[in-house]
């Protein structure tokens, strides 16, 4: 297994395993989005909470496979059934994602691997519906981009909540009302074109055609801007404050809280870095590539950070997170040779970029079958059955 992730049955990790793993707490605007008649459906049609995730979380996939198929490079409008089947599928990942939870209750299954298998999901999914949103907005390279403004408070949520034991949403946050913008955008898509997405934001909504800068570039990319300015940044800032007052009331150590965000920021500069020097245009020719294998890896340092809160470890930087950066070094070396070799890497940047991928895939596949085992194997529990193992 990747690092310091072994749990045993008498081990101080396995004996906090036992404790109550729900520590959630949502407020919303809508909260009966995710309380539809679908939900109430598939909580007696299937009774098995981790398969209700896994299967929301199978929806995006399809969602980004049809992306794939239909706009290889995400800059071209694909058939407008497309985007409406965006949006379905990402409704109804909304709703098992919503129902998974309140069906652990209901059967009395709730256990800390159900929660690390939900938010595990919910990390990589950051990823699928980047994809799938770059398809119908015909994002192209800035697709790696609206990842990063999922993937930034979705980690920096993570941390908190490790610090201060609670995740507590805002009455306005993504997993409802964000998605809930995203699938209408996608059903609103179906209907004016994804043509729409490439003008001037200015043309598109008229009424702030007097925002200078804003109204004279491309309507995606205007969104992006305003995501960051009114949901990334203030988002992160409380996130932030947050630890920080939970650091400084246990005369804890800041710089050491702040370390468990190195090795996401160096993942996010290193692909970044790889992109600058890339003669290859890796974000424009590849996006699925580049968005996958950075959104496992992103996958990876998540389920980390979670099992180091349910299995109550010493605060401060896990080294084996760092096992998501290997690539990378290799990676940027190549691009570098290009600039010695008159343009000409040493190895085409693709079979680099799908090594980069296949090691991210492999790599998270490893951690979360190895700890699936021995979580299951610590509580005497299965992972896809209610039942609980003989002793």
């Amino acid at each position: 297994m990747p690092g310091n992730t072994s749990i045993h049955p008498f081990s101080s990790g396995s004996l906090s395993l036992h404790k109550d793993s729900n520590w959630s707490i949502a407020f919303s605007l809508f909260p009966e989005l995710t309380d539809n008649f679908i939900g109430v459906h598939v909580m007696y049609m299937c009774p098995r909470p981790n398969m209700i995730t896994l299967t929301g979380f199978l929806f995006l996939v399809t969602s980004a496979l049809l992306g794939y198929i239909y706009s290889p490079m995400l800059d071209s409008p694909p058939p407008r059934w497309v985007n409406f089947a965006h949006g379905l599928l990402l409704f109804l990942y909304q709703t098992f994602d919503a129902v998974d939870g309140k069906q652990a209750r209901r059967t009395n299954s709730s256990s800390p691997l159900g929660e690390l298998f939900d938010h595990g999901c919910d990390a990589l999914a950051c990823a699928f519906e980047a994809l799938a949103f770059g398809s119908t907005a015909m994002c192209g390279r800035d697709t790696f981009w609206f990842w990063v403004i999922s993937a930034v408070p979705f980690y920096f949520a993570t941390w908190e909540s490790y610090f201060t034991n609670t995740l507590v949403l805002p009455v306005v946050n993504g997993p409802t009302e964000g998605l809930m913008l995203i699938y209408l955008s996608h059903f609103f898509t179906s209907l004016m074109g994804a043509e729409w997405w490439g003008q001037q934001f200015g043309k598109s909504m008229p009424l702030v055609s007097w925002v200078p800068f804003l109204n004279e570039i491309p309507t995606n990319r205007a969104v992006l801007l305003l995501m960051v300015a009114f949901a990334v940044i203030p988002t992160v800032y409380c996130n932030v404050n947050n630890v920080h007052k939970v650091v400084k009331a246990s005369n804890a150590s800041m710089p050491r809280a702040l370390a468990m965000i190195y090795p996401f920021v160096v993942l996010l500069g290193g692909v970044l870095l790889w992109d600058y020097l890339s003669p290859s245009d890796l974000m424009k020719n590849y996006p699925h590539f580049v968005v996958v294998g950075t959104g496992l890896a992103f996958g990876f340092l998540v389920g980390r950070l979670i099992l180091a809160h349910l299995c109550d470890e010493p605060k401060g930087l896990k080294t084996n997170m760092c096992m998501s950066l290997l690539c990378l070094p290799f990676a940027i070396a190549n691009a570098l040779t290009a600039r010695l070799n008159d343009g000409v890497p040493m190895v085409d940047e693709f079979w680099v970029l799908l090594a980069y991928t296949a090691y991210s895939v492999s790599l998270y596949l490893h951690f979360a079958t190895s700890v699936i085992h021995e979580i299951t194997s610590a509580l005497g529990i299965y992972c896809f059955r209610i039942t609980r193992k003989e002793a």
